[in-house]
C-alpha cells in the first residue's frame, strides 16, 4: 500500500530572535518526535556536515527518519552527500545544485552527470526545484525535463511563483507549466507563496487565497504521484517554513505568527488531501 510520510525540517525549527540563543538541538528533535512527524530534515551543504552527524544519534534515539537537502559545488561533493544520504537511511538526496551554468545546453550536460554518479552510486537522486541553485527558473527546468526524461523532481513549489510572479487567478498556460512540474515529482516540499514574497503566514485571511492555490497543486502533485509510483511507495512531504529572513518580521525583528503551530497545520492539510477520495 502507497504510504504518506510528513518530515519536519531543522532549519525550520531556528527561530532568530533578536537577543536570544537557539534552543539545543537536542530539544528540536524531541519536539519534532513528540509532534508524531515520521522524521527530519537535515540541509547538507559541506558545512553542515557536522551537524547532521551531532543529529544522527539524536534522531535515531528518538526513532525519526531522516531526508537531506543537499548543495553540491561539485561532482566529489555530490557523490560524498550520496554516501552520507544512503549512510543515515536517507530514501534519496535532493539537490540543489550550486553549479548554474547559464544556458541551457550546459544544465543538461551537468544534469546528466550527476544522473549518471547517481547511477553508479546506487542511490536515488531528485533535482530541487529552487532559486539560486540549478533549476533557478521555470522555463529552463521545463526544457530539461524535456531533454532529460529520466530526471525527476523535488517539488518546492514556492520559489517558482515568486520567480515568475504568478498572478491569481493561475492562468491555464502556467497551470500546464506547474502541471508538468509536478507530474516529473517524486517528492514534495512544504511552503506558501504568494507571486511577490517566499513564504507567507498560513492564518492570515489576505492570504487564504495562495494557501487554497497550494493545496490544489499539491493535491495534483498526489494524485499524479499516485498513478506513477509503485503499489508499497512513499510519498514524502516536507513542511519547510522557514526562519527570518523567509518568515516576515515586524520592526522589532519578531515573526508575526507562529511558524510551528502553522507547520502542524500544513501536516494536517496535507495528511486530509492524502485520504480523500480519487
Amino acid at each position: 500500500m502507497q504510504r504518506l510520510e510528513v518530515y519536519q525540517s531543522l532549519w525550520a525549527m531556528e527561530q532568530r530572535r533578536p537577543g536570544e540563543s537557539e534552543a539545543p538541538l537536542e530539544s528540536w528533535i524531541e519536539r519534532i518526535a513528540e509532534a508524531g512527524y515520521a522524521g527530519a530534515g537535515l540541509d547538507l551543504a559541506m558545512n553542515d556536515v557536522p551537524l547532521a552527524r551531532q543529529a544522527r544519534p539524536l534522531l535515531e534515539r528518538h526513532g525519526l527518519k531522516c531526508l537531506f537537502n543537499g548543495f553540491p559545488k561539485s561532482d566529489d561533493e555530490l557523490a560524498f552527500m550520496l554516501d552520507m544520504a544512503r549512510d543515515f537511511g536517507a530514501p534519496y538526496l535532493s539537490v540543489i545544485g550550486q553549479v548554474m551554468p547559464r544556458d541551457v545546453p550546459g544544465m543538461i550536460d551537468l544534469a546528466r552527470r550527476w544522473i549518471a554518479i547517481a547511477e553508479r552510486a546506487g542511490f536515488p537522486l531528485l533535482f530541487e526545484t529552487h532559486r539560486h541553485g540549478l533549476l533557478n527558473d521555470l522555463y529552463p527546468t521545463l526544457e530539461l525535463l524535456d531533454a532529460i526524461p529520466e530526471l525527476r523532481l523535488c517539488a518546492d513549489l514556492s520559489h517558482f511563483v515568486v520567480d515568475r510572479e504568478f498572478a491569481l487567478p493561475i492562468s491555464p498556460a502556467d497551470e500546464v507549466m506547474i502541471g508538468q512540474v509536478l507530474d516529473r515529482s517524486w517528492a514534495i516540499q512544504g511552503r506558501v507563496a504568494s507571486n511577490e514574497q517566499v513564504q507567507v503566514q498560513l492564518g492570515f485571511p489576505q492570504h487564504r487565497k495562495w494557501l487554497d492555490q497550494f493545496l490544489s497543486w499539491w493535491g495534483q502533485g498526489i494524485g499524479s504521484w499516485r498513478k506513477r509510483a509503485g503499489e508499497d511507495a512513499v510519498l514524502t512531504f516536507l513542511c519547510e517554513l522557514g526562519p527570518p529572513p523567509y518568515a516576515i518580521t515586524g520592526a522589532n525583528g519578531l515573526e508575526l505568527s507562529d511558524r510551528w503551530s502553522e507547520a502542524l497545520t500544513l501536516r494536517a492539510e496535507i495528511e486530509r488531501l492524502w485520504t480523500r477520495p480519487e
